[in-house]
């Protein structure tokens, strides 16, 4: 086993935010919750690959190779739709 070994470490301010909910939330010592969270961090492996369900919804209603003039058109009408509601 490999002798304790200190050192120096700049942390970013988010990292020391971390690590001092850890200290707080575990009654832990800074050291204790540094080789904690180092720990679980390499030592995590990839879990199973997550998958999402797909499904064939047919051929589009809208031609899709404009959608975007589509939404733009659908924006201004909205947009005009509520400025006329306001007078």
């Amino acid at each position: 086993m490999m002798p304790n070994v200190r050192t120096t470490v700049t942390l970013d301010p988010d990292v020391e935010a971390l690590l001092k909910r850890v200290m707080r939330e575990r009654g832990l010592s800074f050291k204790e919750a540094v080789n904690s969270s180092i720990r679980a961090g390499i030592g995590k492996r990839p879990g199973k690959s997550f998958r999402t369900p797909t499904f064939d919804m047919g051929e589009p209603l809208v031609d899709l190779t404009k959608a975007l003039r589509l939404a733009g058109e659908l924006e201004d009408e909205d947009l005009a739709r509520r400025l006329a509601a306001r007078k």
